[in-house]
């Protein structure tokens, strides 16, 4: 299965890390990091909110935007009228760095979302020391200890996260450790396989103080209006922008402007 994969990756490049820049070095760097920027106000203001992703490649498709600059990219999806900004910053499986969510915070006056398979409190420190002002923790990677301790090594950096989920039990999951913005994944991390209703049939479970997230595979304005008119809060879109010359523009047409 391509996510246990991707994981043993992850924990070989977390003890590496650690090697090079123990945690409590680490810690030290964070009084440097930038002020956190509220992620679950901003989803929040809108009607239907839309994190726009920055995404280089993916495994299932391959490279999608090899050259693709983040500065430029951010800028364009602040432009287009995204309420928070996702970087992937998995090297091996998606191209992307820290370095990616660095420039991208920099460039931009929104919430900034460190995408990543995020397993070790070793990550959130990282996160919250490159500027992020969320992270994402997928349930189906964590026991519900880890979940619940990941949770609250964010909140007391002052980050939130958005807790990935893809079926019932996971959404139960999610809300038993407390999240507060909840997104539901349309795509099977083990057989990438898609199933566009998921979200929109786990809206009922998620209570309307908590935030529901629709990911993966909208890629149209009707989707969007779809995803709204079923009470969801906000969309995660990043394959179909950055597969466009112009992310931006592509962003502006998915939100239904000219």
């Amino acid at each position: 299965m391509i996510l246990d994969e991707i994981l043993a990756q992850t924990r070989q490049g977390v003890t590496l890390a650690r090697g090079r820049l123990p945690l409590a070095k680490l810690e030290e760097k964070l009084a440097l990091a930038p002020p956190v920027r509220d992620f679950r106000a901003a989803l929040g203001k809108h009607g239907l909110a839309c994190i726009a992703e920055f995404k280089r490649r993916s495994p299932s498709k391959g490279w999608i935007k090899q050259d693709a600059d983040p500065v430029v990219v951010a800028s364009a999806y602040q432009a287009a009228g995204a309420a928070a900004i996702s970087v992937l910053t998995d090297g091996p499986f998606f191209g992307g760095s820290l370095d990616d969510l660095r420039r991208a915070r920099a460039a931009v006056d929104i919430p900034v979302l460190r995408k990543d398979f995020i397993i070790d409190p070793y990550q959130v420190a990282e996160a919250r020391a490159a500027g992020a002002d969320a992270l994402l923790l997928i349930v189906s990677a964590l026991r519900q200890d880890n979940l619940v301790g990941l949770l609250a090594d964010a909140r007391r950096l002052g980050m939130q996260a958005l807790v990935e989920t893809h079926d019932r039990g996971e959404v139960e999951r999610a809300l038993a450790a407390g999240a507060c913005v909840i997104g539901v994944n349309h795509r099977d991390l083990d057989t990438f396989q898609m199933d566009m209703t998921l979200a929109t049939s786990m809206r009922p479970l998620v209570p309307s103080n908590r935030l529901l997230v629709a990911e993966s595979g909208i890629r149209t304005a009707d989707d969007v209006r779809r995803m709204q008119e079923a009470g969801v809060d906000a969309v995660l879109v990043g394959e179909s922008l950055m597969c466009d010359p112009d992310p931006g523009s592509a962003l502006r047409k998915l939100l239904g402007g000219p």
